[in-house]
């Protein structure tokens, strides 16, 4: 079987599932081969009711003494049973499912599967699966694929398809060198599709899932290396001369710069001034002062009669960058370098207006969004291209944006702390420097670690902080409630709290699923103050500079990683009022407590991303991802440390024998990364 074709041509998929697999990205075989599971499900032994533990998936055998009930609740069909053993009872729901009333027969003997919750001082289990004792003898002990799904797609009809296209079990051809695949130990590729999706053991699924993080990890470094130059190639058209105005600015400040604020100042003043184009990543913590060394770099390309261009990755954040680049010209008497903001959201006439300021040269400083790599954008002279918060934007958008001058100077920067050791692989083409020093004026932020029995003090807190005049955040991990996964999420939480802080609190929620243009009103209305608390998921991660916000409350905080944890942390601590984060976790393992403990004791990202590291290690089979750091689709940086730094000595391998991949045992392996370089580059961010 071809799996360059649709997944039409597989049976039972007509178009109405083939639109649900395509709000999934699924719209090809090939597509469905990679659409790996997001977990697994065990179907351990049935256990007796006295021993079921709530916010797990279990089983439990019963022999039906009564009818299911039926009644209505909510416009919704209930069908209840109740199992009683001794004193303890289990309540079985099922929402909708009117059919089971006759199905399910009293004095015939079922498994009935789901998690397990404790509701209203009741145990309960809603939507289990049913079995007869002997189907649940053949799932027994399995591990079953568990997919990310949409509405109207269900995980049965996504196993059910892929194993359709696995029946033909040569899919792709092997493109790893045999040696590269001896010396690292990996399995052959088609087994290592084929066990991720159906795994008969946990070794199997280890291996496999590895051999896949290996190749995600090895194509992207040998993309990487694609983009690196030579010293020679970086020859820069810009070279610049050093000017008294960004001396005079720094001196106007109205605080010191940190030794480490001046020593990146001084590096990325020097890379302007010389012969070879700058590519220069700056890593620096949530608060250590990037911002002003890039508008120093933006002044000094000005005043060498050169245009720059900063982009960053929401509306809100490029107003307030302009807004304060503004500020700053005013301040030092730079007016005639009148900025330029440049979003999605402006008007046709307004964005004519800017166009022309931008082609013309007129405009030396350029600062937007997404909007800046369009093809309507032309630059005069653009020496200079910022990206903030690096990671959300993809390696291509870095480099069409690159493209719009004449090879100008690249500065990139990101908050993310990503431990040097890693950040020398993955930003390969760039040079590093790190604002490892926090302003001393900065107050620390407070935090504490504790269990949902803290919940009702924690809201006493947060109604105190509000009275005060400051502004809160709530962060869960779910836009929407789950059967599969008991967490709280924003919808039902928004509900909550506008419930338990009453009309004269403002609260509104906010996440991903939103239109960019209803999440920018709702950040605009929380930055203004007008939203006094704010239920989000961590779309706020790289949000906006409120300084009167002053307490952040993370629920579940079990379900993040250390690295993203303390992104969200940063986003309370940016003014003059004491700030305080509370991580409230669900789960009272000693593992839980010894990371979270990590940031009880530290606000150095740094210092927390290299715990992160060793406190994961090979962990569990997919640990917590920092999601939105890197979109791969299996690997995570931080859990799978040691498959990269292998994919990396793979890469210096391969490439040491054979730079441009020429030889006959490379073939193979050239072809999928020219097809990795168009399909997948898009999609990477780092």
């Amino acid at each position: 079987m071809k799996t360059e074709g649709s997944i039409r041509s597989l049976k039972g998929i007509g178009e109405k599932t083939e639109r649900l697999f395509a709000k999934v990205g699924v719209a090809s075989l090939q597509q469905l081969l990679h659409y790996y599971p997001r977990d697994y499900d065990s179907y351990g032994n049935p256990v007796s009711l006295k021993d079921l533990k709530t916010k797990q998936k279990q089983a439990v055998r019963a022999t039906l003494t009564k009818v299911p009930e039926r009644r209505g609740f909510r416009n919704k069909i209930l069908i209840t049973v109740v199992l009683i053993d001794g004193s303890s009872r289990l309540q079985l729901t099922w929402f909708n499912m009117p059919f089971l009333r006759n199905t399910l027969k009293k004095g015939e003997t079922y498994v009935f599967r789901g998690l397990v919750q404790e509701k209203k001082g009741r145990i309960v289990m809603e939507q289990p699966e049913i079995f007869s004792d002997t189907a649940y003898e053949g799932v027994g002990g399995q591990l079953m694929p568990v997919y990310a799904l949409t509405a109207g797609l269900t995980n049965k009809m996504v196993t059910k398809a892929v194993r359709q296209l696995l029946e033909d079990k040569i899919l792709e051809q092997e493109y790893l060198p045999d040696d590269i695949r001896k010396s690292f130990h990996l399995p052959e590729i088609n087994f290592s599709i084929d066990q991720i999706h159906f795994p008969e053991s946990r070794e199997n699924l280890i291996a496999a899932r590895r051999r896949l993080v290996f190749d995600e990890f090895l194509f992207f470094l040998l993309a990487i290396s694609r983009m690196k130059e030579s010293k020679e190639s970086r020859l820069t058209e810009w070279k610049m001369k050093a000017v008294w105005k960004t001396e005079e600015v720094i001196e106007a400040l109205p605080y010191t710069l940190t030794k480490a604020q001046t020593r990146v100042w001084n590096e990325i003043e020097s890379d302007l001034k010389g012969h070879i184009r700058m590519s220069r990543l700056v890593q620096g913590d949530v608060g250590s002062g990037k911002t002003i060394l890039a508008f120093l770099a933006m002044i000094m390309t000005a005043e060498n009669g050169c245009q720059s261009a900063l982009m960053v990755p929401t509306e809100v954040l490029a107003r307030q960058h302009y807004e304060a680049m503004k500020d700053l010209l005013e301040r030092n008497a730079l007016t005639e370098y009148e900025p330029v903001l440049l979003t999605g959201s402006g008007t046709a006439k307004e964005k004519r207006e800017i166009y022309n300021l931008i082609t013309s040269g007129t405009s030396r400083m350029i600062i937007g969004t997404h909007a800046l790599i369009q093809e309507k954008v032309e630059f005069q002279n653009l020496a200079l291209v910022i990206t903030d918060e690096q990671h959300r934007f993809g390696v291509k958008q870095r480099e069409v944006l690159s493209k719009k001058g004449l090879s100008p100077h690249v500065l990139v920067m990101s908050a993310t702390p990503i431990p040097r050791t890693l950040a020398i692989m993955l930003y390969g083409d760039l040079d590093i420097s790190m604002v490892d020093e926090l302003p001393a004026e900065r107050l620390p932020i407070k935090n504490c670690v504790v269990d949902t029995g803290y919940r009702k003090t924690a809201y006493r807190f947060m109604k105190g902080q509000i009275a005060s005049g400051r502004q809160v955040y709530i962060i869960c991990p779910m836009v929407e409630a789950s059967e599969e996964l008991d967490a709280e999420n924003v919808t039902d939480y928004t509900r909550q709290m506008k419930k338990e802080f009453g009309d004269e609190v403002c609260v509104e929620m906010l996440h991903g699923q939103m239109k960019p243009k209803e999440k920018n009103e709702i950040m605009e209305r929380f930055a203004s103050g007008e939203i006094q608390l704010l239920v989000s998921t961590t779309v706020v991660e790289v949000g906006v500079n409120v300084p009167n916000a002053t307490v952040m409350l993370v629920e579940n905080a079990e379900r993040f990683g250390l690295a993203q944890l303390h992104q969200l942390r940063g986003r309370v601590g940016r003014g003059e009022h004491q700030s305080y984060c509370i991580f409230m976790h669900g789960d009272s393992s000693q593992e839980t407590g010894k990371r979270l403990e990590v940031l009880n004791k530290s606000n150095d990202g740094f210092y927390i991303a290299e715990e992160d590291l060793k406190l994961r290690g090979p962990g569990d089979l997919f640990g917590i991802r920092q999601s939105g750091l890197m979109d791969f689709r299996l690997a995570d940086i931080y859990q799978d440390a040691g498959i990269l730094q292998e994919a990396n000595r793979a890469v210096q391998e391969i490439l040491e024998e054979d730079e441009q991949l020429e030889k006959p045992n490379n073939s193979q392996l050239k072809k999928t990364l020219e097809k990795y370089l168009i399909e997948e580059m898009d999609e990477i961010s780092i």
